[in-house]
């Protein structure tokens, strides 16, 4: 018999395959709802808070000095002396970096002990603390230092942790741009911070405890949205040896191609309107991460960086040459100020993200949890020992002030262009195999050696 002249065995295989077809097509289209709720859900709670954390102890910074102030004189019923206040003020902005150290620190452990989703989940403990601090602080400036070394633990752990399990959790033709991500939701942090802490919203005299408590909003976020999404699957085969909760994961592993497209600090111009001038470097650090998001997997990891470094270090050599010369022409502080954007733009295209994505990508899963606590210690001690030392820096190298920091660049550069495989659609076996070559010339490792010994367990 026939239908329309087809056979009926014929009619029934093309509809078969049709069904398998559509309901490929509505797996797929699941698969990568996980795989964008995943990402939002692990950035808001993670890089985001680091972000936003970061920028919003600006606007505040005079009310929190003379807030120090009033407290102290209405405990001792003196003035606190000048210096002393800016010893204060600068503490308070140091413990957060001091707190990121810890964070990072802690980060290993916790990713080991507790996988990855929950240790994202576990570190809102920390914000929520903070938040509540910062909400009574009224009447102790102590509690705002104790809230801001606890979102810096919060921000040390987040930023180290967030890139480990989406970099893990991603295939590899998705695994640099979806790890990009995380340099995002630190961009969009830092410009959301910028805004909300404008005077006319939350950045008023009265109203700066609520903008330092803020933080409780995405932490909040995170604490009813993530619990619902996968856990690693690489965490849950390699670490805790469970095959069927690791193919239960498989959706956020396994997702097809999304269509979904950092910082640095500026030095000081004739801007009339800083806090807006603030929020344009902000979305400008925005707008080279999406568009670093765009380009990573198809210029790859290595030109990034090394194209980067390199833009860093021309804008900073114009830049110096402009602070030169900011007496003779008119138009030298517009060149400055152009030179901080195009700084900012060449540092978010590539350092700015690229970074974060190699310790996920360069150490096997034995050893990337320590290698993301080295890499986390050392981000957030030089970050404490710039913000220490700066300063000094300014008034010892004046215009030249810069002249350390391209010296950086160009080594890095450098090393990034001569040394550093290129892990752009390669699997960690394949980027092994590199590492190795690159490591040993002329050895080989013989035809037994069929990939990397598996690990059952994680060691730091």
């Amino acid at each position: 018999m026939s239908l329309l002249g087809v056979p009926w065995g014929v009619a029934r295989l093309s509809r078969g395959t049709a069904l398998r077809q559509e309901d490929a097509l509505l797996l797929c289209q699941a698969q990568g709802r996980v795989l964008l709720l995943t990402i939002c859900a692990a950035g808001i709670g993670g890089t985001f808070q680091f972000g936003y954390n970061l920028s919003i102890i600006n606007a505040p910074t005079l009310h929190i000095q003379e807030f120090t102030n009033e407290t102290w004189q209405t405990r001792t019923g003196q003035p606190l002396p000048d210096h002393l206040v800016l010893l204060v003020w600068s503490l308070i902005v140091s413990l957060y970096p001091l707190g990121g150290l810890l964070g990072a620190l802690l980060a290993g452990p916790l990713a080991v002990t507790l996988g990855r989703k929950k240790s994202l989940l576990v570190n809102n403990v920390f914000v929520l603390a903070a938040a509540a601090l910062f909400g009574f602080s009224p009447g102790s400036f102590e509690m705002i230092m104790l809230g801001r070394l606890l979102v810096g633990i919060s921000a040390g752990v987040g930023m180290n942790v967030q890139p480990m399990y989406l970099g893990e959790s991603a295939p590899k033709e998705l695994r640099g741009a979806v790890a990009m991500t995380s340099a995002i939701f630190t961009a969009v942090g830092l410009v959301m911070g910028q805004v909300v802490g404008l005077r006319e919203l939350l950045g008023g005299p009265q109203a700066w405890p609520l903008l330092l408590a803020s933080c409780l909003v995405p932490g909040a976020l995170q604490l009813a949205s993530l619990p619902l999404l996968p856990e690693s699957p690489r965490y849950l085969l390699i670490d805790c040896g469970d095959p069927a909760a690791c193919r239960a994961g498989e959706p956020l592993a396994w997702a097809p191609r999304p269509r979904f497209p950092w910082g640095t600090s500026g030095q000081s111009a004739q801007v009339a309107k800083i806090q807006y001038a603030a929020i344009g470097t902000g979305g400008c650090e925005l707008l080279a991460t999406l568009l670093s998001c765009l380009a990573i997997e198809r210029a790859g990891r290595r030109v990034l960086l090394t194209g980067g470094y390199g833009l860093m270090t021309c804008w900073g050599s114009v830049f110096t040459v402009a602070l030169c010369l900011q007496g003779s022409f008119s138009w030298t502080p517009y060149l400055a100020m152009a030179c901080i954007f195009a700084f900012i733009l060449s540092f978010g295209i590539g350092p700015a993200g690229v970074t974060g994505i190699l310790a996920t990508e360069l150490f096997d899963q034995m050893a990337r949890p320590a290698a993301y606590m080295v890499c986390g210690a050392l981000m957030w001690t030089m970050l404490f020992l710039v913000g220490l030392v700066f300063p000094f820096l300014v008034e010892g190298l004046s215009h030249f002030i810069y002249v350390p920091f391209l010296c950086v660049c160009v080594c890095a550069a450098v090393y990034s262009g001569i040394f550093l495989p290129e892990t752009r659609g390669k699997s960690f076996v394949e980027i092994s195999e590199e590492l190795h070559r690159l490591n040993f010339p002329g050895r080989s490792r013989g035809p037994a050696w069929a990939g990397p010994e598996v690990v059952r367990s994680t060691e730091l």
